[in-house]
């Protein structure tokens, strides 16, 4: 039997809020956008930083349906910590004299930086360091 619009929504809504919990995170602060390629669904999870309003990616995931793509993003939240290395990207953008910090989990420093500039003009934004933070 096919679930109703309604079951669907309530279940992708119980997913993100189980990711939100998971991230210790508000959903106001994470971004769930979904797309299609190939006849799979991609789900790019951004975090938007309440400080500086900054929106970066923190994971992409893909499945068949919206749904799978969900439910791969919570497995891969329930585990990143274990498998991904602590980044810490010091930056600011062009013009601007504020100096922020932005932290990143990611299997190496290339990924780090991919996420941190993921959906953005590379041109507007320095980076003053990016460091590898101790095993904790």
């Amino acid at each position: 039997m096919k679930e109703s619009a309604s079951e669907w929504a309530e279940e992708a809504r119980r997913l993100q809020n189980d990711i939100a919990s998971f991230l210790g995170m508000e959903t106001g602060n994470l971004v769930f956008e979904f797309s299609e390629e190939a006849g799979r669904t991609l789900l790019h999870l951004f975090t938007i930083n309440s400080k500086h309003q900054q929106r970066f990616l923190f994971h992409s995931s893909v499945g068949y349906t919206k749904m799978e793509a969900l439910v791969e993003m919570l497995q891969y939240v329930k585990e990143f910590r274990r498998t991904e290395n602590s980044y810490t990207i010091q930056w600011s953008l062009k013009g601007d004299n504020s100096l922020h910090t932005s932290y990143f989990r990611a299997k190496d420093i290339f990924q780090a930086l991919e996420k941190f500039s993921f959906g953005r003009d590379r041109n507007t934004m320095v980076v003053f360091s990016i460091t590898l933070n101790p095993l904790s």
